[in-house]
């Protein structure tokens, strides 16, 4: 790990938005309160992260409004727990709000921060030591991410029936599909975050945007993030069979 004076040694804080409402998933409720093999899908993604003891502690930032957490994950709230209500209209928002509540309880610029969606519900404690591992040391940080297998298109609506059509097949050397956790330093992500957000839809993009390039982690293809309904099936398969 890089030397810091006494008593600076970095920390890791977890940072988890679940302000949205997750209109793609046809759930009757915010997808992260959807039950999934027996709990909350938020509670499998929290269970996960509580499991890796660099972890100082996790945050959730949540919606103003919402009333629905503490009877979803009972018991969350403690030493390595933590809550804010200050969720914003955007991921960008909401992140932004949680690593102010993170100063406010203690973290300091050279910490770490690993944000992580709270749909990617399949996260497992080695993938997050992994990411820890490789980017402990790193100047600027990095994400999970899976190398791209499938064929891309371009695709163009070609007609006034709305019909997508190919309009040109995309090179997928060196395509990376990126996922969560992003690790990048509070001092780093906290301006990153508070610059033009045009293009940006994630952390490692708002890092880029700043002419940094972060590290890309290999991750697995089992942490998709569940987006649509035909992804809360599988979901629960593969969290059952891990049972």
């Amino acid at each position: 790990m890089s030397s810091f004076p006494i008593g600076l040694t970095p920390r890791c804080y977890a940072l988890v938005p679940a302000a949205g409402i997750g209109s793609r998933s046809g759930a009757d409720r915010p997808k992260q309160y959807v039950t999934l093999a027996g709990r909350a899908l938020i509670a499998h993604t929290l269970a996960a992260l509580d499991a890796v003891p660099r972890v100082a502690a996790t945050l959730v930032v949540l919606s103003p409004e919402d009333d629905q957490f503490e009877s979803a994950v009972p018991g969350f709230a403690g030493e390595r727990g933590w809550v804010a209500r200050s969720g914003g209209a955007t991921r960008a928002d909401t992140v932004a709000a949680g690593l102010q509540a993170l100063r406010e309880r203690g973290a300091q610029p050279h910490d770490w921060v690993l944000v992580h969606d709270a749909a990617r519900c399949l996260l497992r404690p080695e993938w997050v030591d992994a990411l820890i591992d490789a980017c402990e040391d790193d100047e600027v940080g990095g994400l999970l991410a899976l190398p791209v297998a499938d064929t891309l298109k371009d695709a163009v609506i070609a007609d006034g029936a709305g019909v997508p059509r190919v309009a040109a097949t995309v090179d997928r050397r060196g395509k990376w599909a990126a996922q969560t956790p992003q690790m990048f330093r509070l001092g780093l992500l906290a301006p990153a975050l508070a610059g033009p957000l045009d293009g940006i839809t994630d952390e490692a993009s708002a890092i880029e945007a700043l002419g940094h390039a972060p590290r890309l982690v290999e991750a697995s293809m089992e942490n998709f993030k569940v987006t649509y309904p035909a992804d809360f099936a599988l979901a629960e398969r593969l969290l059952r069979s891990r049972a």
